[in-house]
């Protein structure tokens, strides 16, 4: 009889320590299927802001002045009318969903960005990390990583450019 009863506390132990708690790490999720969608309409140039909570908060580059998600949409829409075209690559893209120890849902991506410059053809690839907090279903924080040092650069020259040609015209 206390062998029985030794053997089934063991029983009951081992599928105790077998029992999973809830996914913390995935790379299949609602939400991942929410953040491609999102890239896709960015590719497309479709902005809508349903993804996002009312009170959403976006910092690109920065930790302050954060901006809502109608202001994120305009942000993207100016920045239209300095590439001929832009858009993430297929290649490369990772996501990942991952549950804090907080119980804080954010799904993380790296991406390949790559633009044409409309002003002069010139042709850029730069590596994106994108990162958004989910609370029921909806993106309630954004943070946007990237190095604009190329694209800024190249701009300047431009205007360094179109500023000589004037002169040049005036004298």
């Amino acid at each position: 009889m206390k062998k029985n009863i030794l053997k089934c506390t063991v029983v009951l132990l081992l599928l105790a320590a077998c029992q999973q708690g809830p996914v913390r790490y995935t790379q299949n999720s609602p939400e991942i299927e929410t953040i491609k969608k999102l890239i896709d309409n960015y590719d497309n140039k479709a902005y809508g802001t349903s993804m996002y909570a009312d009170t959403s908060k976006t910092y690109y580059n920065t930790k302050d002045n954060p901006m809502s998600a109608v202001e994120t949409m305009e942000y993207h829409k100016e920045a239209e009318n300095v590439y001929s075209s832009r858009g993430f690559e297929d290649e490369h893209q990772e996501f990942e969903m991952v549950v804090t120890d907080d119980g804080e849902t954010w799904v993380n991506c790296w991406l390949d960005w790559k633009g044409s410059l409309a002003a002069n053809g010139k042709e850029m690839t730069i590596p994106v990390h994108l990162t958004f907090q989910f609370v029921e279903g909806k993106i309630v924080r954004e943070h946007g990583y990237w190095d604009p040092s190329q694209i800024v650069l190249e701009l300047q020259k431009i205007a360094a450019e179109a500023k000589m040609a004037e002169t040049e015209q005036t004298e």
